[in-house]
């Protein structure tokens, strides 16, 4: 782990993937690595009435209705399309569901406007090609066929940026769990083994962008993940998020409740005026979502170790706040400014309890900004 940047979750978690597996007596589709109720359980983490002698903590947050759908689509014939607004945790639970099930996170394909067929089928390395011919050595399978051909989960990120016919070549994917090959003459067809499925991810504010067919939507079971809204919820996703950042930084900082409760409320306030809102004009282009959040406070941990006494403040967080929501000039300046009068300076006056730091923290990164 120490070489890589990011693990994928199967690294991460290996010692408790491999301890559910030794434990696990229950029924496993396919050739799953564990049974959906241990999939579940590493996903949401166990309770007491599990029985387990290890604690499984939780790493999504979220309904567990929207696991338990999740997981009973993979073991039937259907993929899942995981969609919502951005910052909902969607890509998250494809990996931990993918690190489950399979062992595997890391057979994805990025769908974007330049993603074409090749990506999700196959392509040809050239100079085998040219010094060979055409062949099964000489081809290059794409995330979607390895996947169909060890029998385990593929995953297709952001599925409505691709365009409408990578979108239709995936029907015939779901449809008939094989990739034909019209190039060879011999061992010209890829078949899908059995606990191959596709789990997609989509951005329902992406609407319009590349939407899908009916036929496509026939081919997948849709799991709508909602924004977290809980502030008790959203601060536990902050929370679980900071730490891992911690951790893998090496960075020993504490985060104090009161800071993360300034955090968590100075985004519901902008949320609430963005809701108001009676144009576009007056909301901030950013869509204050959970991962913004941990992207702010990420940014102040970091600026508070390297640049600041190793404490993290108010006003730090403050600056990185508005360092990170103000994307537009002036627009988003002044949506900023307006709250910090209207909303921090009365809450500041008040209460204190660092909303007076806060104030002047996010004043001064205006201010720099301007």
């Amino acid at each position: 782990m120490s070489d890589m940047l990011r693990a994928p979750a199967e690294v991460t978690y290996a010692d408790e993937l491999a301890y559910l597996e030794s434990v696990d007596t229950g029924p496993k589709p396919f050739s799953w690595r564990l049974s959906p109720r241990m999939v579940r359980l590493f996903v949401l983490g166990s309770e007491r009435a599990d029985g387990l002698d290890r604690e499984i903590p939780q790493k999504w947050f979220g309904d567990r209705s929207f696991v338990e759908r999740s997981i009973v689509t993979l073991a039937s014939d259907r993929g899942l399309l995981l969609i919502g607004d951005p910052g909902t945790g969607k890509s998250w639970l494809a990996e931990l569901l993918s690190a489950a099930i399979c062992g595997n996170s890391t057979l994805v394909v990025q769908g974007t406007a330049g993603t074409t067929e090749d990506h999700i089928k196959y392509s040809w390395n050239v100079s085998m090609v040219i010094a060979r011919g055409q062949s099964r050595e000489s081809m290059i399978p794409s995330p979607i066929m390895t996947a169909m051909e060890r029998g385990v989960i593929g995953r297709f990120e952001e599925l409505t940026r691709s365009t409408s016919d990578v979108q239709d070549a995936l029907i015939s994917i779901l449809s008939e769990k094989y990739v034909a090959i019209p190039e060879l003459d011999q061992d010209n067809i890829v078949f899908a083994q059995p606990g191959f499925s596709i789990i997609a991810t989509a951005n329902s504010r992406d609407r319009g962008v590349n939407d899908l067919s009916s036929a496509l939507k026939r081919r997948f079971n849709f799991v709508r993940i909602p924004v977290v809204t809980n502030k008790r919820s959203e601060a536990e996703i902050v929370r679980f998020r900071t730490e891992e950042l911690l951790r893998r930084h090496r960075i020993e900082l504490e985060v104090p409740p009161t800071l993360l409760d300034i955090l968590l409320q100075s985004f519901a306030d902008l949320r609430a005026a963005a809701s108001a809102a009676t144009s576009d004009d007056e909301k901030l282009e950013s869509a204050l979502s959970t991962a913004e959040q941990i992207g702010v406070l990420e940014d102040a941990v970091l600026h508070s170790q390297f640049f600041g006494d190793r404490t993290l403040r108010a006003g730090t967080l403050a600056g990185s706040l508005v360092g990170s929501l103000a994307r537009r000039s002036p627009e988003d300046l002044a949506i900023l400014n307006k709250y910090l009068h209207g909303v921090v300076e009365p809450r500041a006056k008040a209460d204190g309890g660092g909303w007076d730091d806060f104030l002047d923290g996010g004043r001064q990164a205006i201010a720099s900004l301007s």
